[in-house]
């Protein structure tokens, strides 16, 4: 294996290159605007209560916008998952008559009961009274433009596009995607909110959504831009008041973000977004070796290895159950952090199948560190996210290929 191993690398070098010249383009961005921001020792401090004119906090925020190019961002510890920032983008600005709008088809799973796409349920915007309607991607991964317009009416009021893969094959969008979908949504209907679940997605490229014409954005800090070191968080980006509708969501109509204090550890969402674009890059150097590696082994993997990258996410198409499981031992068994822990598949909150989930993380659940995880449904698809290190993500790709071959 470690003679493969050896002849990947080699394979990939050239692909690591324009990976480390983003990187620095991301790195630049983000220093610049500490620089710009002001940032100062007194701004890594915490506070209590309600939070009242927190510099940490308001400092952080501005950070955000000018990272992402936006006019204001709410970034706050106590959003507990990039799950939990969107629905504050959907229950804070969606009303009853209002219609969401996804263009890649069905979202990512545990959306789906929030906006009530399997019934009605409790709290859901369907619910709520706001319907929902979805337009499939072409066969070849594109979006259905023909489709989508057809599907805009009057009561369109967000379009909603997520920008990973999620649990399906389909490729993710890069900001060109974004880029041109949004030109033709506002030919379509000039005042429709464009919101992108951007998880999974932050610094792949040297560009957000929101410098690529859309008015919204959501993710998670235990994920790219809490760059391995943010214990907790999510946050939200774009258009001034359409921040504050979500920030109005997130606490109470007319306190919104004025209030809310700094955890303890403001340092480390701090020093997890100056961090962020180098995790990130040695994030997508182990996704392009565990792309080549398990594509030399015999198995398919999406995207392949050479392909353009949009987001952290690799697939790997294992083909059955038995090696699904197989494979997240091989991870969990490679982390630092809980290496003699079984993963099995079990009953996760807003799946509607089983899930498998190998994670050895310091941080819990934090993609960004590595972790596998898998839906037990056809094809049988794995997928690994992450790696703060490429040699541990090489580390663990070998160790999943070892378990599947009952070593």
């Amino acid at each position: 294996m470690d003679r493969l191993a050896d002849q990947v690398e080699e394979e990939i070098r050239e692909i690591g290159l324009q990976i480390e010249k983003d990187a620095y383009a991301n790195h630049k961005k983000v220093i610049d605007q500490f620089t710009r921001s002001r940032v100062a020792e007194y701004h890594l401090k915490g506070s209590t209560g309600y939070g009242y004119n927190d510099a940490a906090r308001d400092k952080l925020e501005e950070l955000y916008a000018g990272v992402f190019g936006s006019e204001s961002a709410l970034v706050r510890g106590q959003i507990v998952s990039g799950t939990h920032a969107i629905a504050l983008c959907f229950f804070g600005l969606l009303r009853p008559g209002d219609e969401l709008l996804a263009v890649q088809g069905e979202p990512y799973d545990t959306l789906a009961g929030m906006i009530g796409i399997r019934g009605r349920e409790p709290g859901s915007l369907k619910d709520l009274g706001v319907s929902y309607r979805q337009v499939d991607l072409l066969e070849d991964g594109r979006p259905d433009l023909e489709g989508i317009k057809r599907a805009i009416g009057s009561r369109t009021k967000m379009v909603y596009i997520q920008r990973s893969r999620g649990y399906s094959l389909r490729p993710s969008f890069g900001l060109k995607d974004i880029a041109d979908l949004a030109r033709f949504l506002r030919g379509c209907k000039e005042d429709l909110i464009i919101f992108v679940d951007n998880c999974y997605g932050e610094f792949v490229e040297t560009r957000e959504p929101t410098e690529a014409g859309a008015d919204l954005v959501a993710g998670s800090l235990i994920k790219n831009p809490g760059g391995g070191l943010a214990p907790s968080g999510g946050y939200v980006a774009g258009k001034r008041d359409l921040v504050e509708m979500a920030a109005a969501r997130w606490t109470a109509p007319g306190v919104g973000a004025e209030i809310g204090p700094s955890p303890d550890y403001i340092r480390l969402l701090y020093q997890g977004l100056y961090l962020a674009p180098r995790c990130v890059a040695e994030a997508l150097h182990g996704a392009v070796f565990a792309a080549r590696f398990f594509e030399r082994l015999g198995y398919r993997t999406v995207p392949s290895y050479d392909a353009p990258r949009t987001d952290i996410i690799q697939a790997i198409v294992l083909g059955s159950a038995e090696k699904v499981i197989k494979f997240c031992r091989g991870i969990q068994s490679a982390s630092p952090v809980d290496s003699g822990a079984d993963p099995v598949p079990g009953d996760m909150p807003g799946y509607e199948h089983k899930v498998i989930m190998a994670a050895g993380t310091f941080v819990q659940g934090a993609s960004l560190e590595l972790s596998a995880d898998a839906p037990m449904r056809e094809p049988y698809a794995v997928y690994l996210q992450g790696g703060l290190s490429r040699h541990y993500a090489r580390t663990a790709a070998i160790n999943a290929a070892l378990h599947l071959e009952g070593r």
